[in-house]
Order: structure tokens, then C-alpha cells, then sequence
């Protein structure tokens, strides 16, 4: 079969079907490839959504344990994992489900199967026995990214999981090992653990989710340690074996100086029930046969783009995790729509200032903008405010103190830099910063704004009067 289209776009997760439905709005013919059953991708099927699905779960679990000071007890949870698993599937099916009613609401063409290029114009798609054939005018890539597998571990053994894996939960370990302190491989700690396992964490580096500020970590890192049977930090794994009794997991020092010693207070070995590996991702980008296509790919599977999104083939763009990090669903989605818009002739290009991250752990961890190690770094002066949350009447009447919101702002101009929240619903509450951020705003507009009481979103107004020296919840001594 040969079918001819406009504007072709290789994948269906948030960033492709993001992009076909703006194309098709903007006039476009539109023909959307994935190699799934169903629309979303990674982030509706095996992802963000099941995930915070899941997240929502253990979040009341340890709500009903932590309510016990407070004179309410409830008696142990009997946990129906088939039931819990057909209430995770059915949110992701009505999600998919919706996409597919506003992909034929657009008249965009969707082809199932696994599309790789044959030429500059024309894409070869597969599905079992079924082959065709499309030419396109201008084509968007967004193919996304896969776990990181590592080689020397057994990865035929089911009890070694990817996210992927973990998400499945055919059953809940005893004993769960999680290779990565990073945002993937907490969320799935903190499911698992209000699930019944006993965590362990191993991660490369000095602290857990590298890249975020240790100050924004420290209230997770401290409230895990308790929960935890282990955190292991500086330690990698060295090796896996497989035993019938389960994974046996040797351990090093993270160190090259240190390759053959394990990390401090590490055992030598230990067997596992279970082990999830969270070591990354990897984008998909030599799985296409873009080379046929002539687009550049470099050899870690990243495609570059310009500003407008567009490869080094004029017609051929590429969005979302293929492109390079941050591998977030929200910003493939907003190039989804600047790819869109330029091949419909409009005067676009990606002109955010900040993509903010989420790590949805208990407590949760945002940020946006510049972090403190950044500014450090790049040598920026700057002023800083943290509000701790023992002084929100909020938190405190959630029975949660451990929260802090910090603020950076230009030391010269007051203009807001970055800002970083750790507690309840932190993911909720950066979207004010990060449009504070986008429209210039400084200290003083934040401070002036006048927040509802008692509220956790008064927290960033707290951080902004502290910096502005208006605060009155806090006895800030004068400089």
C-alpha cells in the first residue's frame, strides 16, 4: 500500500500526538504513525500517568498510617493487586481512549506499526505480515527514549524490572533492590515501599536526584532514611547473579580510585527479591533509519534540532526525548506545537525560559529556572530566601513540617531567577514560579501578591517578603 500526507508524524506520545492534532487544527493533512495499539506513548501507558496513578495510592496508604497521632487508627490494608491493576489500566484507557476519538474528530490518519525511513519523503511502515508505504511533504520525528539496559546484568530475568516492569506489579517483593537515586527510581521506591517492600537504594553519586540542590533533597533524603532499609550512596553495582532463591547483587565504590572496594557501609553482597533498574533513558533515535533520510544523528541516538525544531533536513523535524534532556512529557509537548506551527507557516520557535521538573516522592521535589548549584557554577550573584514549612499553619495542620520553599532572585535587580519547592503537592505549587519567572516578575511582585491564608502556595509569597525584608511570619535578623 502507498498513502500520500502532508505531514507525518513517527510516534504517538504526548509530543506526536501533540504536534498531529495542532498541525491538523492549523489545516494540515495529517497522518500520525505509532507502533502501539493505542495513542500516548510511554507517558500514558507505561509512564507518568500510571505511575502518579500508583503515587496517588501510596500517598493515601501512608496518609492513614501518619493520621495516627492524631486519635484516627485504621486497621491494616488488604491490598488486592489484580483490582489495583485494572483500576491503574482503566485511567490509562480512558485517557488513550479520548485520544483516539480527538484523532478522528481531526481526521488524522492513524497507522499502526513500526515506521523507519527509506528516503528524504517516504517512510516504510511495518505491522507483523503488513508493510506500506507513505510520502510526506514534511515529517516530525518523535520517537522517544527506552530504559538504559545494562549489558553484564541478567535482563532476560524477570526479576530484574525496568520502569516498565515495575509499573506491572505482577507481585510485591519482600526485598527490593532499586539501582538509581534518581526521579524514577524513587517514585517506584515510594509505591513499592507503601506497598509492603523493603527498599534499598543504590546510587552512583554524592546525593539522590542529582542535579536538583542538596538543600531541596535533605527533607526526602531524611524522611527515607527512616522508611528505608538502606540508601547507598557513591556505590555502584558491579555484578548480578541470578539464584534460585533470587537476584544475588555484588557491590563497589563508585570511585575509579576506589573500583574494587565497595562504598562506604555497603555490604560485599546481598540478595534481592527484586531489582529495578533506573539508571536513565536512552533516546530511540537510531532505531528509525534516519541515516536513509539524511537526518544527523549522533552516537548516544539524539538528533539535533534548532530553535523551530528542525533537523538538518529542512522538511524533517524532531520533538521530545529524542531530541535531549530534559526527557519530560511537557516539554515534547510544547515543541510538538512549535514543529506544528512552523510547518504551517507561522513565525514560532521555542522561546520558554524555564522547563520545570517534578520528582513526585513523599515529600515531592520542584524546581524551575536557575538552581543554587547553577548559580554557583556560572559564578551569577544572587539573593536567596527559604521559607521553612514548620512555619506554614498549613502544613503544620497536615500534620507535615518537613516542606521549605526557596526563592533566587538577581542580586541587582530583584528579578526572580529560580525557585525550588520540597513537600506536599510541590509539583502543584512551582507553576506559580515558573510564571513569575516568564513574565520578569521580581521579589517585590511576588511579595505584593497578596496569597489566600492559610494556604501552601503563601509559601513563595514568605520566600519573596524574606528576600524584600517585609516578612512578619519569621524573625529574619537585619543585615
Amino acid at each position: 500500500m502507498r498513502l500520500k500526507t502532508e505531514v507525518l508524524v513517527l510516534g504517538g506520545g504526548p509530543g506526536g500526538y501533540t504536534a498531529a492534532f495542532r498541525a491538523a487544527d492549523l489545516g494540515k493533512q495529517v497522518t500520525l504513525v505509532e507502533r502501539y495499539p493505542v495513542l500516548g506513548g510511554v507517558c500514558l501507558n507505561v509512564g507518568c500517568i500510571p505511575s502518579k496513578t500508583l503515587l496517588h495510592v501510596a500517598a493515601v496508604l501512608n496518609e492513614a498510617k501518619e493520621i495516627k497521632p492524631a486519635g484516627i487508627g485504621f486497621a491494616e490494608p488488604d491490598i488486592d493487586l489484580e483490582k489495583l491493576r485494572n483500576w491503574k489500566n482503566n485511567i490509562s484507557t480512558q485517557l488513550t481512549t479520548g485520544l483516539a476519538a480527538l484523532a478522528k474528530q481531526r481526521n488524522v490518519t492513524v497507522i499502526k506499526g513500526v515506521g523507519r525511513f527509506i528516503s528524504n519523503t517516504q517512510l516504510l511502515v511495518e505491522d507483523g505480515d503488513d508493510t506500506q508505504t507513505i510520502e510526506f511533504a514534511q515529517a516530525i520525528i518523535a520517537v522517544g527514549s527506552q530504559p538504559v539496559k545494562i549489558p553484564s546484568f541478567p535482563n532476560d530475568d524477570p526479576r530484574l524490572m525496568d520502569s516498565t516492569d515495575a509499573l506491572n506489579l505482577e507481585r510485591i517483593p519482600k526485598k527490593l533492590l532499586i539501582i538509581g537515586g534518581g526521579i524514577i527510581g524513587l517514585e517506584m521506591a515510594t509505591v513499592y515501599h507503601a506497598l509492603g517492600s523493603k527498599i534499598t537504594v543504590v546510587e552512583m553519586q554524592d546525593q539522590i536526584i542529582p542535579g536538583c540542590d542538596k538543600d531541596l533533597v535533605r527533607p526526602l533524603m531524611q524522611r527515607i532514611k527512616k522508611q528505608y532499609d538502606n540508601i547507598f550512596l557513591e556505590t555502584q553495582v558491579s555484578h548480578i547473579e541470578a539464584l534460585s532463591e533470587g537476584l544475588k547483587v555484588s557491590f563497589g565504590s563508585a570511585s575509579s580510585e576506589l573500583a574494587n572496594d565497595k562504598g562506604k557501609d555497603t555490604p560485599e553482597t546481598e540478595v534481592f527479591d527484586k531489582v529495578l533498574v533506573a539508571v536513565g533513558r536512552r533516546p530511540n533515535g537510531h532505531l528509525i533509519d534516519a541515516d536513509k533520510a539524511g537526518v544527523n544523528v549522533d552516537e548516544r541516538g539524539f538528533i539535533s534540532v534548532d530553535k523551530q525544531q528542525r533537523s538538518n533536513v529542512k522538511h524533517i523535524f524532531a520533538i521530545g526525548d529524542v531530541v535531549g534532556n530534559p526527557m519530560l512529557a511537557h516539554k515534547a509537548t510544547h515543541e510538538g506545537k512549535i514543529a506544528a506551527e512552523v510547518i504551517a507557516g507561522m513565525a514560532t520557535e521555542w522561546q520558554a525560559l524555564t522547563i520545570p521538573s517534578v520528582a513526585y516522592t513523599d515529600p515531592e521535589i520542584a524546581w524551575m529556572g536557575l538552581t543554587e548549584n547553577a548559580a554557583k557554577a556560572q559564578g551569577i550573584s544572587y539573593e536567596k530566601a527559604a521559607f521553612p514549612w514548620a512555619a506554614s499553619g498549613r502544613s503544620l495542620s497536615m500534620g507535615r513540617k518537613e516542606g521549605v520553599t526557596k526563592l533566587l532572585c538577581d542580586k541587582q535587580t530583584g528579578r526572580i531567577l529560580g525557585a525550588g519547592i520540597v513537600g506536599t503537592h510541590a509539583g502543584e505549587l512551582i507553576a506559580e514560579a515558573v510564571l513569575a519567572l516568564e513574565m520578569g516578575a521580581s521579589v517585590e511582585d511576588l511579595a505584593l501578591t497578596v496569597h489566600a491564608h492559610p494556604t501552601l502556595a503563601e509559601t513563595l509569597g514568605f520566600s519573596a517578603e524574606m528576600i524584600a525584608g517585609t516578612i512578619t511570619d519569621l524573625l529574619i535578623k537585619k543585615r
